[in-house]
């Protein structure tokens, strides 16, 4: 769990965003309080690590519409939503916009606490895949042209023949270079070198299936 997590509140009715807050402040959760989506991501920047709880009706931008902001500016935070009583559709919508988990008015507190620390556990995996991340691509740095070129082909299947055709070198050419890759990125198979570069984005999951 990030050292002191913080709980960001949006809710455009005064009662219900101070009774939020009472509760996790009573439960020693550091709180942050907004009357609306857009007050919240006027401070965004820098944004201190935890979770939001949102209603998902507020005026000026529902919770629906800051979902959507959030994924659009790649802003991971996990989303807890608040729904009034008939609104499972707004729920269910938020859940495929990415909301961490909603609760119906009225909520049990205990269940929206575990929700929380929940998210917080979560934000701990978030941020070890960062820094692992950020530890390969430095590593992907260090590659020259041609060794990321051989690294692409490696990752997306294709036998060193292949790769050696494509860029006109030798096939013994490119055991030198994928030697090489392998050692930089500190990969000890070729199955490690896959999830690597699928954890740096420069391949999505479904070249691993093209694999010899």
């Amino acid at each position: 769990m990030p050292s002191n997590p913080v709980v960001h509140v949006i809710d455009d009715d005064d009662a219900a965003r101070d009774s939020l807050a009472f509760l996790l402040r009573a439960a020693q959760v550091d709180v942050r309080t907004y009357e609306t989506a857009t007050a919240f991501l006027a401070t965004i920047k820098p944004l201190l690590p935890g979770c939001v709880i949102t209603d998902v009706r507020m005026p000026e931008m529902t919770g629906i519409e800051l979902l959507r902001r959030l994924r659009e500016n790649g802003i991971d935070i996990p989303v807890i939503v608040i729904t009034g009583h008939g609104d499972i559709p707004l729920a269910v919508e938020a859940m495929k916009y990415g909301a961490a988990d909603f609760f119906e008015k009225p909520f049990d507190d205990d269940a929206l606490l575990t929700a929380v620390h929940s998210a917080f556990n979560r934000l701990e995996g978030t941020a070890q895949k960062m820094a692992e991340r950020a530890t390969l691509n430095e590593r992907l740095a260090t590659l020259s042209n041609r060794e990321r070129q051989v690294l692409e082909g490696l990752v997306a299947g294709k036998p060193n023949k292949i790769i050696a055709f494509d860029y006109d070198i030798s096939p013994r050419t490119v055991e030198i270079y994928r030697a090489n890759v392998m050692t930089k990125m500190q990969a000890a198979s070729l199955s490690e070198l896959v999830r690597m570069a699928m954890i740096a984005g420069i391949v999505d999951g479904s070249a691993k299936s093209s694999l010899p």
